[in-house]
């Protein structure tokens, strides 16, 4: 069960969040404001935190700022009623996920929460094996029946991504904003490039085929 931090001065609203995420098997811990959560974050360990930025004492952007000084992976939603582009600017500059507008529909909240806990999940995979394929992210290696395969560092990427996520397509504008930063010198047809590579190189792998969804991008298939 995962073990949210729910930081929110309104006592009601906190009350509902936490309502809203016990009843889909969530763990809440309710704090009112930021000195309460660092607090909170000292004694145990959690999943994931959903903070107001306007609060007394610490506010969100004070509470964020220290989260990361210490622990540079727990994903951090922002519920705000703060939508101005220079606030998002700043959160996210200082390492929040995501936003979330008030007043905010709980199965939103609850989508992009999910999304955000399945993407910490992933990036806690240091190995991922499929078929007769294993890739170490430690390493930055991946092997064959055992037998290095020749990658390069963004093929590498590229590939643990599409398999992380079997199924989920990407298009080639967010693999393009991932991998190539959108480098100028860069277009959909570098995108195609890799994948040909990717397909080439991987040709005895057993376990998945990656597939064109024309119009669209890129999926790994599991077999």
């Amino acid at each position: 069960m995962d073990k949210i931090l729910v930081v929110e001065d309104d006592a009601d609203l906190n009350a509902l969040i936490c309502s809203v995420l016990k009843k889909n098997g969530f763990e809440p811990h309710a704090c009112f404001n930021g000195e309460q959560a660092l607090e909170a974050l000292a004694d145990e360990a959690f999943d994931a935190i959903l903070s107001d930025v306007m609060m007394p004492e610490v506010d969100g952007f004070a509470l964020a700022a220290s989260v990361r000084e210490r622990d540079a992976r727990i994903p951090i939603l922002f519920m705000t009623a703060l939508d101005d582009k220079p606030s998002r600017q700043y959160g996210y500059h200082l390492g929040v996920d995501d936003y979330i507008v008030k007043p905010f529909d709980a199965d939103i909240l609850l989508m992009r929460l999910g999304a955000l806990l399945r993407r910490a999940n992933v990036e806690k995979t240091q190995e991922l094996t499929v078929g007769n394929l294993t890739m170490s992210r430690e390493e930055h290696l991946a092997y064959v029946d055992g037998e290095a395969l020749a990658l390069t560092v963004r093929e590498f990427d590229i590939l643990f991504k599409l398999l992380s996520f079997p199924k989920k397509t990407f298009t080639r504008a967010k693999l393009m904003e991932e991998f190539w930063d959108y480098d100028a010198s860069s277009t959909s047809r570098s995108v195609d490039v890799y994948m040909a590579r990717l397909r080439e190189k991987t040709s005895s792998c057993t376990g998945f085929e990656i597939v064109t969804v024309h119009g669209l991008g890129y999926k790994a298939v599991l077999k």
